[in-house]
């Protein structure tokens, strides 16, 4: 099961599935945070908790998020060069998404930044390549890294080789 915890706007926005208590995440990576960016078109912006890295998709058709995001989050992982085995087994477990509030502040904290970055680096266009978009912020210094690999790309390739072993 794939967690996603998301803002409160894009719950009121999405209405999508919600996690009843004893529900567990049970992908390698954890549960991911997620926003509504409200850009024309609009965006989901989706932040790993574990490794901070982050994954762009539209929102619409807003329905069918729960649906489209394993396969954005595979995406991504793809493009990071993740090793189609893991990845494989990410969408495995993420085929039952559920989401729920936001429970870290330094999580939201990181979300709000990669929204600003993602706006500038698009010049405010969202026909900006969004796996691209994805792969720049990954490089973003991020401060609750610091003490370990410094960006979510380098956390994430860590933690990959840490499972390798």
């Amino acid at each position: 099961m794939l967690i996603v915890r998301a803002t409160r706007k894009l719950l009121d926005h999405a209405n999508p599935p919600r996690t009843v208590e004893g529900d567990r995440d049970t992908t390698l990576l954890g549960p991911w945070y997620a926003t509504a960016l409200f850009w024309r078109p609009r965006l989901a912006l989706l932040v790993n908790e574990r490794t901070l890295l982050p994954a762009l998709l539209p929102l619409a058709p807003v329905r069918s998020i729960p649906d489209r995001i394993p396969d954005e989050i595979a995406t991504v992982l793809d493009a990071h060069r993740v090793p189609r085995a893991i990845t494989v087994d990410e969408l495995r477990n993420m085929q039952d998404c559920r989401f729920a509030p936001t429970a870290s502040r330094s999580v939201v904290g990181i979300m709000n930044e990669f929204s600003k970055l993602a706006e500038i680096y698009a010049n405010g266009s969202a026909r900006t390549n969004l796996v691209a978009l994805s792969l720049r912020l990954a490089r973003t210094p991020c401060s609750p890294l610091y003490g370990k690999n410094v960006s979510p790309d380098r956390e994430l390739a860590a933690l990959i080789r840490s499972t390798a072993a």
